[in-house]
């Protein structure tokens, strides 16, 4: 169920069914609209910031629209472009943000970022402040314009039926969908993000891998036997850990990992891996050194670690022996036994601050 916009005065029910050109032809002033979490967001703060911004900038009175457990945030998203929103700002964690950013792609409206709860992955891989209200609120009235690459999705379930999903982050197989499938709601209420560790603890027991077959940007198909496989768009994961440290929101791919632990060593191999990219070579990339042939030959040669596989494109196809579950932007979605991913290069226009460079 959609609920009807809110405003800081009287309630504007009429203005959900207003079409986008009718709404701009009665003022010439931009709107924004507000799809939040009410449990994630300290919405008088909020209101009280976008008031002061709005005002500033001389914007019409923002929209608000609060998402419900049956709508996490598509039909409001839905409703305030019909309302004739420029901009459409997701106030929440990482599920509003996609699915907002799913509504708003090809849309023509912008995507802001408000981030509130504990991931915010979008948010950090942009390298947007974070925990700063105002900062983001004044970005929302007062920022530019951005073309960003989104990851759309198909996947296929046990029983044949498909649905299609978009994804600004990662979206895969094994160990971080196990990982979210184990996790213990009641855990992460009274502990937040610690409740993870409990449930990478009990995936990592869960020594199967997935057999699949794969087709990457049509070249025939291909055997894969892994633990885990990501499909990236962004590189970064909570607590700055570098997964991907090629991915990049605009480079037109995406990138793909496959972890290949044989061992408790294995993995051990994988989390050296992942601390000497982060806090190593992606900063030797920045200096005279990572320049040199032996720092090339160096990032190659971690590129080469056997328990990791990377590989980049447009599109893939994969087909799983035996279902698993799945994950989008850290949101279990179940299990699947095949996907499609591709990218859309430059799909999503975000809203970012004044002279922001995106990596």
């Amino acid at each position: 169920m959609t609920t009807p916009p809110e405003t800081d005065a009287a309630p504007r029910d009429d203005v959900a069914a207003v079409p986008s050109t009718a709404a701009h032809s009665a003022t010439s002033r931009h709107i924004a609209a507000v799809v939040y979490n009410p449990i994630k967001v300290d919405l008088p703060a909020l209101r009280q910031s976008v008031s002061r911004y709005e005002r500033e900038a001389g914007w019409s009175e923002t929209l608000w629209f609060a998402t419900t457990e049956e709508d996490p945030g598509a039909g409001m998203a839905r409703a305030a472009l019909e309302a004739g929103a420029d901009v459409v700002a997701a106030a929440g964690g990482d599920g509003t943000t996609r699915i907002v950013a799913e509504v708003v792609h090809g849309s023509g409206a912008s995507l802001a970022l408000l981030p509130s709860g504990t991931g915010n992955l979008l948010a950090r891989n942009m390298r947007f402040p974070l925990d700063e209200m105002d900062t983001s609120v004044q970005t929302l009235f007062h920022g530019e314009d951005r073309a960003v690459d989104i990851g759309m999705l198909t996947v296929e379930r046990e029983g044949g039926e498909r649905e299609d999903f978009g994804f600004l982050v990662m979206a895969g197989l094994g160990l971080d969908a196990r990982m979210l499938a184990n996790t213990r709601p009641e855990l992460k209420k009274r502990v937040g993000w610690l409740a993870y560790v409990d449930a990478v603890a009990r995936s990592l027991r869960d020594s199967d891998n997935m057999e699949a077959r794969y087709n990457l940007d049509g070249a025939g198909n291909r055997s894969l036997r892994a633990h885990t496989l990501i499909v990236g768009n962004c590189g970064t994961l909570q607590a700055g850990i570098l997964l991907l440290p090629d991915a990049t929101i605009t480079d037109g791919v995406f990138d793909v990992v496959a972890l290949r632990p044989k061992s408790v060593f294995g993995w051990a191999r994988i989390g050296a891996r992942l601390m000497w990219e982060n806090a190593i070579l992606r900063r030797a990339r920045s200096t005279k050194i990572g320049q040199t042939a032996v720092g090339e030959r160096i990032i190659a040669r971690a590129r080469e670690e056997r328990p990791l596989r990377y590989m980049r494109g447009k599109e893939i196809v994969v087909r799983l022996e035996t279902p698993d579950e799945f994950e989008i932007d850290g949101d279990p979605v179940g299990r699947i036994r095949a996907f499609r991913a591709r990218i859309d290069e430059g799909g999503l226009t975000v809203r970012v601050p004044v002279g922001h460079v995106l990596h």
